[in-house]
């Protein structure tokens, strides 16, 4: 399984937004949405803060597969549910991250919904 690197963990995880495009069935980019995204040790994470049926959410679910764009990183991803096991630990990111947002905000990407709606953004390659 490929792997971020240093500046691409660095880059993304420390952008403000990311532009998240699901591939359609047909193999097309989907429109891009944009999201808050979250580094927890060497692995990003998404969430849908309209739960697992927000439009995108469902895409991302068909295929696994699409494309992200944030901190100046343009990379082709799998999309695999979060382990839950560590959904705390992603709320604390969350919190700390975007922090001066005020507290209705932020405590939406924290409801049981958008946790159930966590993504791991895994890095994969292409084949020309």
């Amino acid at each position: 399984m490929a792997a971020w690197t240093s500046d691409e963990l660095n880059k993304i995880g420390a952008a403000e937004e990311l532009q998240i495009a699901p591939l359609r069935r047909d193999g097309t980019l989907s429109k891009p949405v944009t999201i808050w995204v979250v580094r927890h040790g060497d692995d990003l994470y998404v969430r849908s803060v309209n739960g697992r049926n927000a439009a995108w959410f469902r895409k991302a679910q068909e295929r696994h597969e699409g494309r992200i764009w944030a901190g100046g990183v343009e990379k082709d991803v799998t999309f695999v549910d979060a382990d839950h096991d560590i959904d705390d630990q992603i709320d604390a990111e969350y919190r700390n991250k975007y922090r001066r947002y005020a507290a209705s905000i932020v405590n939406s990407i924290l409801s049981p919904d958008a946790r159930s709606a966590t993504l791991k953004l895994v890095p994969r390659t292409t084949s020309s």
